[in-house]
C-alpha cells in the first residue's frame, strides 16, 4: 500500500494556497499553477500544510490519494524551486544554439532541427550541455525527452543526445577474424 498521499505537502513562505471547490490552486506572485481533483480526494489545508484524504476504502481512491499529492507537490515544488533536466549533446559536429525563441542543432542530419521553446521553459546552451528549466514538472520533462528524441545515444561510439545522468551500455564492434 502506498504511504505517499499520508505525507503532508508543507507550503513554503511566499506560496499561497486556495481550494475553489475541486481545484488546488497554488499562486507565487503572478505564476498560478492548477491541478484538479475531480473531488477524488479531500483536500484540508492549515498550519501551512495540506493534508489529502480518501473519499472512500477502495483501491481506487487510494490510487488517487497517492496521485494527486504527488500532483500537487509538484505544483508546489515547481513555483517554489522550480525544475531542470540537463542534457548532453556527443559527437564530432554535434551542436546547439539558442535563436530566437528556438533551439537549433545540429545532429549530423542534412538539415538542423529548430525546436520552437514552448512558453513557460527556460532553455540553455553552454557548450555541449543543454538545460531545461521550469516551474512545470511534466512540461521540462517532456520537453527534454522530445530533444533526446531528436537524436538517441547510440551504443558503439555514444554519439547523440543524452541525459547528463544517463549512462550508455557502450557495446564492442566488429572485430576482424584472424
Amino acid at each position: 500500500m502506498s504511504r505517499i498521499g499520508k505525507k503532508p505537502i508543507s507550503i513554503p513562505s511566499g506560496i499561497e494556497i486556495t481550494v475553489d471547490g475541486t481545484v488546488v490552486n497554488v499562486k507565487k506572485g503572478n505564476k498560478v499553477s492548477s491541478v484538479e481533483t475531480h473531488g477524488r480526494v479531500g483536500i484540508e489545508v492549515s498550519d501551512n500544510q495540506i493534508v489529502l484524504s480518501r473519499v472512500d476504502e477502495s483501491q481506487q481512491s487510494s490510487a488517487y490519494w497517492g496521485t494527486y499529492r504527488a500532483l500537487i507537490n509538484n505544483a508546489v515544488v515547481g513555483l517554489s524551486d522550480g525544475f531542470s533536466k540537463s542534457l548532453e549533446i556527443n559527437g564530432v559536429g554535434y551542436r546547439a544554439a539558442i535563436k530566437g525563441n528556438a533551439l537549433e542543432l545540429q545532429l549530423g542530419y542534412s538539415h538542423p532541427i529548430n525546436y520552437e521553446i514552448p512558453a513557460g521553459l527556460e532553455i540553455t546552451v553552454d557548450k555541449n550541455v543543454i538545460n531545461v528549466k521550469g516551474a512545470d514538472k511534466q512540461q521540462v520533462g517532456q520537453a527534454a525527452a522530445v530533444i533526446r528524441g531528436f537524436r538517441k545515444p547510440e551504443p558503439y561510439k555514444g554519439k547523440g543526445v543524452k541525459y547528463s545522468d544517463e549512462v550508455i551500455v557502450r557495446k564492442a564492434g566488429k572485430t576482424a577474424k584472424k
